[in-house]
């Protein structure tokens, strides 16, 4: 019988969301797992995490769903909507694959909060989770439903960034 793994969640206005889901995505590749990561609000080649399946070999898929500019900068409209209908069958065909140890849902509480998916999707999504796979959850404004199902929460707070000041994000460290 395979061992239970939990649901995380990062949550907050604070900055290192999808950085602290990527480390943990890091514990099952250092074991020979692989990790699954869909993006819902991320366009291809935007962020430097798109370039990390290259380095990890074939351990770690990450899918940008995202179409355009950043959503959080615009109204979502239809086509973002079927983008992620479609980035939540994916990674539900991901997760009950039995390939991936981790799955990661990058900005899926942001996804849920301009309705590019439903709420009560999302939850189905985390009870349909196997005992065998970890699942993660990133994105500002988690809903208590999700926050109360969740075995782990991580709450990212901001006390200060060098971004208030004006100062842009740096390729490679910031994106």
């Amino acid at each position: 019988m395979p061992e239970k793994r939990r649901i995380f969640v990062y949550t907050g206005d604070g900055k290192g969301k999808t950085t602290a889901a990527l480390g943990r995505g890091l514990g099952p590749i250092s074991r020979g797992l692989k990790v699954y990561m869909v993006q819902f609000l991320k366009r291809p080649n935007t962020s430097g995490e798109h370039f990390v399946p290259a380095a990890l070999s074939s351990l770690f898929t990450i899918k940008p769903m995202g179409r355009g500019r950043f959503i959080a900068n615009r109204p979502s409209e239809p086509e973002d909507r079927v983008m992620g209908q479609l980035a939540l069958k994916q990674a539900r065909n991901a997760m009950l694959s039995g390939e991936y140890a981790t799955v990661i849902l990058d900005e899926a509480t942001a996804a849920v909060r301009k309705k590019v998916i439903d709420l009560p999707q999302l939850l189905d999504f985390m009870a349909s989770k196997p005992e065998g796979v970890e699942l993660v959850i990133t994105g500002r404004h988690a809903p208590s439903d999700i926050i109360r199902v969740a075995d782990v929460v991580i709450e990212m707070k901001k006390i200060r960034h060098h971004f208030d000041k004006g100062c842009k994000a740096r390729k490679g460290i910031d994106y």
